[in-house]
């Protein structure tokens, strides 16, 4: 471990002016942060520059920024060594593939105090940006105003094809090109990087202090959840990329990050760097009035129904209960979402502020004639959208939660069926091919199911399907249960669970080397399968969607256009983007008022060990009651276990550093907070807040708790020197 001293300093516009206690919207795209953020970052208090943290040609903190499996979480490169840091959620599947009931990591927590006790996570992989480069006039090039939406997209397709290619030819650092649609298809960007695939869990906590708090915490403030785990890349020789092999080596980041064990008090600058995934900042009034109406109140059922199947066979079996974790928290993380996304929709009065954006547009479009001809049908195109696909959106719904994605088998059932017939070509090594897919699966499946769980999921679901949604709307297969099993989705369970070749490990791998077509065809978990994924997918005319396509593009070019003075950054779509704002407390509602910070009293004050989602091991326990802190206390004496800033991030971002003003890191991002969960759709300013562990908590669990000391001594750690800041503060005086 390095102690590094730096010499503190006030930055000006902390001299001269009280903390901005609001929050900072905005995802910003990394080449475009000179152009558009630079100045305003140093002036919120930002002590380096753009090209600090985006810099194709030198090292700069995107290269210690990593995509985690495809931009399902972010992580952190934060040593010399290739360690990584990232939240305990997002290494939950795979803490969870090494435990079991002699082995329960998940409760028990994983620490491995020496590398050779690392251990390989089969199908985890971590992308680090190269550069991004803006293409957007070559895939347009041939796009003309004239076309319809069909030869758009194949004029866009072509030039995407023929762009792709040049990339790839002749490439010989085996890098990955992607190339990414932003403001709903008015502009193009291609992401290259670079991926490892050798990752090796270090570290973990136990659930109790990973996901303290579970449930009921979740997206809730005053929070005490320690959400962190560690993983490590591996390389060849050459720290080029390498599939696993114990000859490989720990990779040597070109960047890693320096923590500061300053903390932060409120109004200190904050930054992360990280993999949004999904936001609809654009949303039209019709879009919430449909979400409001159909789509999250059917989620929220589904996914109910759903959590309570799985914790009834999870409470009354640990080897259950471990194998179904990660899908229960899945599962819960989203169905508590979406009952706060629709209050705060409500509550804000979201779909008003949406119309009056509408009315501006539709009055600034009708003040010219050349506006009108471009952009007058762009709302009417959304509105029709909306309306043709009321009737379908809660069986849309369905057909995604209760179907695709309810039972295990359903999925499998799926990705089984479309690879299966590869068993049946005259191509040999296709016949191979196929055959190593659908094992692979098999091992990815089998794992984590169960089939009495499965069963009682696949029941209780379908059965729900079939009562809500009109028959018109419902899947084929439905027809079949009406007419041979006299409505009885519980008789057609008995007989696929009995029967189908896919619902035991065994007959499916059987299958595999034996392939029948006849029995693929007859399958009962295929056919029921297939049939959702059909009407999923089926359900929407493309008519309908050339409506949403046309009318958002024309939607989003023209707000652009209408207010050439405003920095619009994209929705967020899984690729690197860049935030800031201060550490700020909240006030959400009267007479309350939340502070910025938590302490680890308030695990102690929360402490319920007959309650799963409160137990303190004690362990745990004992060091909170001796208050034995060490080096990680803060200047009175406390351990600081959250903090709140105010920084525009959402899913995908988990894991995401966040840093202070010199780029150090001070935290490490998880949650946001629940009065502002409607903030994909409309950022809250007041209210909207990122909930992150102190990495000071984080390191006290590693040092104190687990005794993990070679891991501390792996970090470069950053102190100030009070001494050296004191003239500053004499200054304000």
């Amino acid at each position: 471990m390095k102690h590094i001293y730096s010499i503190a300093f006030i930055a000006l516009v902390s001299i001269f002016f009280a903390p901005v206690s609001q929050a900072q919207e905005g995802m910003w795209l990394m080449h475009t942060l000179e152009e558009i953020n630079e100045e305003s970052m140093q002036n919120s208090g930002f002590r380096l520059t753009a090209d600090d943290i985006y810099d194709i040609n030198n090292a700069s903190i995107k290269d210690a920024i990593i995509r985690l499996n495809g931009g399902s979480c972010t992580a952190e490169v934060i040593s010399s060594q290739g360690l990584v840091l990232t939240n305990h959620h997002c290494a939950y599947g795979a803490i969870q593939g090494f435990s079991s009931p002699e082995n329960d990591y998940l409760t028990d927590g994983f620490f491995a105090l020496s590398k050779d006790e690392e251990k390989h996570i089969e199908g985890f992989e971590v992308s680090f940006l190269v550069s991004i480069d803006d293409i957007t006039a070559r895939v347009l090039a041939n796009v003309t105003n004239e076309m319809s939406e069909d030869e758009r997209n194949e004029a866009i397709a072509s030039a995407k094809g023929e762009i792709s290619a040049e990339y790839t030819e002749g490439d010989s650092n085996g890098y990955q090109y992607e190339i990414n649609s932003f403001y709903y298809g008015n502009e193009f960007y291609m992401f290259i990087y670079n991926t490892y695939s050798d990752i090796r869990l270090v570290a973990a906590p136990p659930e109790s202090v990973g996901k303290y708090g579970g449930d009921t915490d979740n997206w809730m403030w005053p929070r005490h959840t320690g959400d962190f785990s560690m993983l490590r890349i591996y390389s060849d020789a050459d720290n080029n990329p390498a599939d696993f092999a114990e000859t490989n080596v720990p990779y040597t980041p070109k960047r890693h990050l320096n923590i500061s064990m300053e903390g932060v008090n409120n109004g200190d600058f904050t930054m992360v760097m990280g993999y949004p995934g999904s936001t609809d900042r654009f949303l039209s009034s019709w879009g919430i009035e449909q979400a409001l109406a159909l789509h999250n109140p059917s989620v929220v059922d589904v996914r109910a129904l759903k959590l309570s199947t799985m914790k009834e066979h999870m409470d009354a079996d640990l080897g259950v209960r471990i194998q179904y974790a990660a899908k229960y928290a899945q599962t819960a993380n989203y169905w508590k979402y979406y009952i706060g996304q629709s209050k705060g929709l409500k509550a804000l009065d979201v779909q008003s502020q949406k119309q009056a954006i509408e009315q501006k547009f539709t009055e600034w479009v009708a003040s010219s004639t050349d506006r009108q001809a471009e952009y007058g049908d762009a709302l009417q195109l959304i509105e029709a959208y909306y309306t043709a696909t009321d009737a379908t959106a809660k069986a849309d719904a369905y057909a995604l939660e209760a179907g695709l994605i309810g039972s295990d088998i359903t999925l499998f059932a799926v990705r089984f069926g479309r690879t299966a017939p590869g068993l049946f070509s005259e191509d040999a090594d296709q016949v191979e091919a196929t055959k190593a897919r659908l094992s692979d699966l098999c091992d990815a499946f089998f794992k984590d199911y169960d089939m009495s769980t499965d069963r009682d999921l696949f029941t209780n679901l379908m059965s729900k399907y079939k009562t809500d949604i009109a028959p018109e709307y419902l899947p084929s297969f439905f027809a079949t249960v009406d007419d041979k099993y006299k409505g009885s989705i519980s008789r057609y369970a008995s007989k696929m669970y009995s029967k189908s070749f896919l619902v035991n490990e065994e007959s499916a791998r059987a299958f595999i080397e034996t392939p029948s077509e006849k029995a693929l065809e007859k399958d009962l978990a295929v056919a029921a399968a297939m049939s959702i994924l059909q009407t999923y997918f089926g359900s929407m005319e493309s008519e309908a969607q050339d409506k949403f396509d046309e009318g958002y593009r024309l939607f989003v070019k023209g707000l652009r256009e209408m207010q050439p003075n405003k920095a619009f950054y994209p929705d967020a779509n899984s690729t690197m983007r860049c935030t800031y704002g201060p550490v700020g407390d909240y006030s959400p509602a009267d007479a309350v008022q939340y502070d910025f910070v938590t302490t680890t009293d308030g695990i102690l004050q929360k402490m319920d060990n007959s309650n799963p989602e409160f137990v303190v091991p004690e362990r745990l326990e004992e060091l909170l009651v001796a208050r034995d802190f060490g080096q990680y206390a803060d200047e009175n004496g406390e351990l600081i276990v959250c903090f709140l800033h105010g920084t525009d991030i959402t899913g995908g971002n988990s894991g995401s550093p966040v840093m202070n003003a010199n780029g150090d890191l001070i935290g490490l991002a998880f949650d946001g907070n629940w009065e502002a969960m409607s903030g994909d759709i409309a950022f809250e300013h007041d209210l909207q807040r990122t909930i992150s562990v102190d990495i000071r908590y984080v390191l006290w669990i590693v040092d104190k708790f687990a005794g993990a000391t070679n891991i501390i001594d792996e970090l470069d750690l950053i102190y100030e020197t009070p001494e050296m800041a004191a003239p500053a503060m004499e200054l304000v005086d």
